[in-house]
């Protein structure tokens, strides 16, 4: 196996070492690729597909986070074919998840012009918020599936395998084994999930609140009194955040 390897990228010459991915080479250069499901530290799946590039002689667009290079492999990685993409990939987020706090992807939106109205009879994921544990929510109607959370949780960091993917096609979200509460589950709630979640899926318990109104006072009592053994069906915060 040759020790290194000579590839294009935006007709740009870049050479690396083999088995790096299409992504790390453009880095080298100062190629910008935008990525959302890829996290450095995480395991690269290929997920949200916002990366894929044009290789010549590839009939198919290639995710550049797993997509590796070869010997003379010629890579554009802003062709129309491309940034289509992209904005489709966009529009079809926007049209049925909750990105207000997700920056990075607002930034691609404007970056890419994506039409968030695109698809306006898309049925919007709007699943309650979970409340079930004094540390931090669980906002699924946030969740890009990412997997970013799952990966963390199992082999990349934590080996605790707390969460994966439950449910099928349009109902598929991220949740527990036998749908428990995180309480009820392997979690030591390191808070690894949350350090790497793009989009406010999950969040801080104390920073939610805040955000809802809570002052610092409440937020106390409530860690005192009630937040030591809530089950995913007594959410008294959640409950009182809608009534509000």
């Amino acid at each position: 196996m040759a020790d290194k390897i000579t590839l294009t990228i935006d007709n740009q010459p870049v050479t690396v070492a083999p088995g790096t991915t299409i992504l790390k080479a453009a880095e080298q250069i100062g190629v910008k690729i935008p990525t959302i499901c890829y996290h450095d530290y995480c395991t690269a799946n290929g997920l949200c597909r916002i990366c894929v590039v044009e290789v010549e002689g590839s009939r198919t667009l290639v995710p550049a986070c797993i997509g590796k290079v070869s010997e003379g492999m010629k890579v554009q990685t802003h062709t129309e074919r491309v940034e289509t993409s992209r904005r489709t990939i966009l529009e079809m987020l926007a049209s049925s998840v909750d990105l207000s706090e997700a920056p990075d992807i607002q930034e691609y939106i404007v970056e890419y012009h994506a039409d968030t109205a695109r698809f306006p009879e898309a049925e919007e994921r709007q699943p309650s918020v979970i409340d079930d544990n004094p540390m931090f929510i669980r906002d699924y109607a946030k969740c890009i599936l990412c997997w970013r959370c799952v990966q963390v949780c199992a082999d990349d960091a934590q080996y605790t395998y707390a969460i994966n993917f439950t449910g099928r096609g349009y109902e598929t979200q991220i949740g527990t084994f036998f749908n428990k509460s995180l309480p009820e589950t392997t979690c030591v709630f390191c808070g690894q999930c949350v350090g790497v979640c793009p989009t406010g899926a999950l969040k801080p318990k104390r920073e939610w609140l805040l955000q809802n109104g809570f002052s610092q006072n409440e937020i106390m009592e409530l860690t005192r009194s009630q937040r030591k053994q809530h089950t995913r069906r007594e959410v008294p915060v959640a409950n009182k955040v809608e009534q509000e």
